[in-house]
C-alpha cells in the first residue's frame, strides 16, 4: 500500500501543470479554469497563488527569473514579484476554439506547450509547440485534439506525448541537441482503463507515470509500455504527476473538482487537492527555460 497525503486542500477546479524547481525547492502547479498559478513549498507547507487573466495550461521556470506560461491567449513571461504578465507571442491566434493545456521544459531548456480544442465537436486543430531560448516558436506536432502526457526518457532520446481523446500515449525519437522529433509510434493504450491519458512524468528507472482521471488512478509503465503498477487515488480525477522533494522521491499529483457533482464531492471532499506519496523510486530533475 502506498501512503497518500493531501498536502494542499486547494479545491482546484482543474489542477494541472505540476513542475518541481530543484533550485528553489518548490512545486509550481496551476488551476487551469480557476485561473491560478500555485507555488507549494513543502519545507514550510505554504501554498501561494497568483491570479491569471486567462485560463492557464502550463509553465516553466526561467533561468533569468520568473516564469514562462502558456495561457489561452498565447505565451507570456510572468513575474511573481510584481504579478505582471508580458506577452511573447500567440501561435494559435487564428484558432479561437483552442487553448493551451499540458506542457513543460525539456532538459535542454526549451519550453514545449501543447494546446487543445474546446469547441463543440472533436476536431484535431491543436498541436504541440517548441519555444526555443531565442523565442522562436515552431509547431512540432499537428492534428491533435487535446495535448497531454508530455515527458522525456532519462537519456532524452525518447519523447512521450498523448492526444487524450484517442486514449493513446505516443513515443517519438527525440534529438536532445536539436529538439527534432521523428518516428511516432504507440507507447501506451489506455482503453482498458476506460480513461483518457492525462499529465505524466518519468522516473530514474525510465518508467512512465501517467494519471488516468476517469479511472481515479495513477499507473506506472516500463520503457516498453508494459504496465508495472497501479495506484488507486482516494479522490476523483487525478490530472498530473511530478516528482519532487529534496531527494526527488515524492510523487506529487494534482486533481480536479470540475468534473464531479456535489454528491461526488461530498463523498470525496479532498478532490481538487494536491497530493504527495512515496512510491519507492526517485524522479529526475527538471530544467529551467533558458530564454
Amino acid at each position: 500500500m502506498v501512503s497518500i497525503e493531501c498536502v494542499v486542500d486547494a479545491k482546484a477546479a482543474l489542477g494541472e501543470g505540476s513542475l518541481w524547481d530543484v533550485a528553489d525547492g518548490v512545486l509550481w502547479w496551476v488551476d487551469i479554469t480557476g485561473r491560478l498559478i500555485h507555488r507549494y513549498n513543502p519545507a514550510t507547507g505554504e501554498d501561494r497563488s497568483w491570479p491569471t487573466p486567462e485560463a492557464i495550461g502550463c509553465l516553466a521556470v526561467r533561468e533569468r527569473g520568473g516564469l514562462v506560461v502558456a495561457m489561452r491567449d498565447g505565451l507570456h513571461f510572468f513575474d511573481p514579484g510584481s504579478g505582471k504578465f508580458i506577452a511573447i507571442l500567440d501561435p494559435e491566434a487564428d484558432r479561437p476554439d483552442n487553448r493551451f493545456n499540458d506542457g513543460k521544459p525539456d532538459r535542454q531548456g526549451r519550453f514545449w506547450p501543447g494546446s487543445m480544442y474546446e469547441g463543440s465537436r472533436p476536431w484535431p486543430s491543436a498541436g504541440l509547440y517548441r519555444l526555443d531560448p531565442d523565442l522562436t516558436c515552431r509547431r512540432m506536432v499537428s492534428d491533435v485534439t487535446c495535448s497531454n502526457g508530455l515527458a522525456w526518457s532519462p537519456d532524452s532520446r525518447v519523447m512521450y506525448y498523448a492526444d487524450s481523446p484517442l486514449e493513446k500515449v505516443f513515443a517519438w525519437d527525440f534529438d536532445p541537441a536539436t529538439g527534432e522529433i521523428e518516428n511516432r509510434r504507440v507507447f501506451v493504450d489506455t482503453t482498458a482503463f476506460h480513461s483518457n491519458p492525462d499529465g505524466a512524468t518519468v522516473d530514474v528507472e525510465g518508467a512512465y507515470w501517467l494519471t488516468l482521471p476517469e479511472a481515479d488512478k495513477v499507473a506506472r509503465f516500463d520503457p516498453d509500455g508494459k504496465l508495472m503498477q497501479v495506484i488507486d487515488m482516494p479522490v476523483y480525477h487525478p490530472t498530473c504527476a511530478m516528482f519532487g522533494g529534496p531527494d526527488l522521491d515524492i510523487l506529487y499529483v494534482t486533481t480536479a473538482t470540475m468534473f464531479n457533482t456535489p454528491t461526488d464531492l461530498a463523498k470525496k471532499p479532498l478532490t481538487g487537492g494536491l497530493f504527495a506519496m512515496d512510491v519507492g523510486v526517485k524522479g529526475l530533475p527538471e530544467a529551467r527555460f533558458k530564454g
